[in-house]
């Protein structure tokens, strides 16, 4: 399988598994292997990210916790707590998906929901940070 390099400085050490004609990936967070889909691939860097270089707990991360919204449950990515509250939530998507407008205020409305202080859109190869100040997203470049 094929895998696009994603725009991280670090390096990770993923583990990989095939049966028949999928590939898997483990996951760190959930202990077990998942099927290996492009947006898989970048959410799974993006907790790998979360774990190594920032140092956080697996149990910090909550990955594709349902939330209602509109009277629709949807899924969210990845967010990322500091005692049990929510910090940063992170909307993944596969490399190929441009981001754009709309894909950010989806993204601002499960935060809605979720009301963690700074929001990450990301395909991998573009991460869109904003920090939610005074009712309104601020965007930021990451250090």
């Amino acid at each position: 399988m094929e895998l696009p390099k994603l725009n991280f400085q670090e390096t990770f050490d993923f583990k990989f598994k095939r049966d028949k004609d999928k590939f898997f990936i483990y996951d760190l967070v959930r202990k077990t292997y998942l099927l290996l889909t492009p947006e898989e691939w970048v959410r799974q860097h993006w907790i790998h990210y979360y774990l190594t270089v920032k140092s956080y707990s697996a149990s910090a991360l909550i990955t594709e916790k349902k939330i209602v919204l509109n009277g629709l449950t949807k899924r969210i990515d990845l967010l990322i707590t500091e005692k049990t509250q929510p910090v940063i939530l992170i909307e993944c998507k596969a490399p190929q998906i441009k981001l754009t407008e709309k894909t950010f205020e989806q993204t601002a409305r499960y935060n809605s929901i979720i009301g963690a202080k700074e929001i990450v859109l990301t395909n991998g190869l573009q991460h869109i940070n904003a920090y939610y100040e005074n009712g309104q997203y601020q965007f930021y470049r990451p250090d």
